[in-house]
């Protein structure tokens, strides 16, 4: 199978649809990429969730690309993306923010249009918040903002955020435990609890995880510092502060039950202040887990699809 170029058959009867392996420039080594759709427009950025990769829009992006070609991401230590460098720590939100923008100033963009799911759409709040004059439309699934956290939680635990990267900063390709394939699957599919169906899981695993040297055996694939990325964090108040900069056209949509968060009703309150200043704005609740983009894609698609084609791009 090609690195440049290969076709894929989703889960959901999408047959043949054609996408191209991508890998954009960074000083750390290259951020990889799959691009849906024509090359002769500009395409949708769309940022996948904390640990998961480009793959979580397998099942949506071939749907999407009836209306505007989507590149799918992987984040930095994500999927067959380069790491950080050694000695490096993730800040996972503010990482995405300056990794956005440097996909801007290497593809000439003026304006872009994001689609994030989770991590991925509070990186795409930042941007949308930090350049507003420079995104056209937001679409975030089942997150609101970045993650808020009492100020006073964050202090009491950044002890241990600390020691526990220099824990995973210790862990070397030879000393990362390996597994078969199937229970690299369970083992990925009990870590999410319910949020991926085995399918998804192995719609994800396409790119986050790797052969080890032992034959029928698999590492993940991701850096393992990302597991210790909780530093870095928002207050509610200056999150608070970024919503009332997002003035593009906005759509959120909710899954219910979803993602459990820690702090639920600042979901709402999010909503109540990107609406007072976005151009154009779209709440939706639909039903099904925090991946029900990837597990179920035609209860999403038709609200984005539907999105795009009344907006101004």
């Amino acid at each position: 199978m090609s690195e440049s170029s290969r076709n894929d058959t989703t889960s959901f009867g999408e047959q043949n649809s054609k996408y191209e392996e991508v890998k954009i420039p960074v000083p750390w080594g290259h951020i990889s990429g799959k691009w849906w759709g024509c090359k002769n427009k500009q395409p949708i950025l769309a940022l996948h969730g904390w640990q998961d990769n480009a793959g979580t829009f397998d099942s949506l992006a071939p749907i999407l690309q009836q209306s505007l070609p989507v590149l799918c991401i992987d984040l930095p230590g994500h999927g067959c993306s380069s790491r950080l460098p050694s000695g490096s720590f993730y800040y996972i939100f503010w990482d995405g923010l300056i990794l956005v923008r440097r996909i801007v100033k290497h593809f000439k963009w003026d304006k872009i249009t994001i689609i994030g799911h989770s991590l991925g759409g509070a990186i795409g709040f930042l941007y949308a918040a930090s350049f507003p004059d420079e995104v056209e439309m937001l679409i975030s699934l089942d997150i609101a903002s970045p993650t808020n956290r009492n100020v006073s939680t964050m202090v009491k635990t950044t002890k241990d955020d600390i020691d526990r990267f220099f824990k995973y900063e210790q862990l070397k390709f030879d000393s990362v435990p390996s597994y078969g394939y199937d229970q690299m699957i369970d083992i990925v599919l009990d870590a999410y609890n319910g949020s991926i169906t085995r399918k998804s899981a192995e719609i994800l695993m396409r790119r986050g995880m790797q052969p080890a040297e032992v034959p029928g055996k698999y590492y993940f694939s991701r850096d393992p510092r990302l597991k210790s990325s909780m530093l870095g964090m928002l207050s509610l108040d200056l999150t608070s502060e970024y919503a009332r900069q997002i003035k593009c056209d906005y759509l959120n949509i909710r899954a219910v039950p979803g993602h459990k968060f820690d702090q639920p009703e600042h979901y709402q309150q999010m909503m109540n202040l990107i609406k007072k200043n976005a151009r154009r704005f779209e709440y939706h609740e639909v039903p099904g887990s925090h991946h029900v983009h990837l597990n179920e894609p035609e209860k999403v698609s038709p609200i984005i699809l539907n999105f795009l084609k009344s907006g101004s791009i």
